[in-house]
């Protein structure tokens, strides 16, 4: 790789829940490139699998609109 920095940083280590989810195979394709570029980046050995919770939480975290309704509307605590 060129030296240049992805947009998803060194994964965070934190709490899992299972979800089950189908892919396109182009999608899936795509996203084993970008594991591969992000283990070369980073020095650390990553699936696509491991990524792709990193990636929906970077893509909610800057979505300007979710962050407003959410903002709007939090849900209570689980008691």
């Amino acid at each position: 790789m060129s030296g240049a920095k992805l947009r998803l940083g060194p994964l965070p280590k934190s709490t899992t829940v299972k979800v089950v989810v189908t892919l396109p195979a182009d999608l899936k394709d795509m996203l084993d490139r970008y594991a591969a570029q992000h283990s070369q980046a980073y020095g650390e050995s990553v699936d696509a699998v491991s990524l792709i919770p990193h990636m929906l939480m970077h893509f909610m975290a800057r979505d300007r609109a979710f962050k407003g309704r959410v903002q709007l509307a939090r849900p209570s605590s689980r008691s």
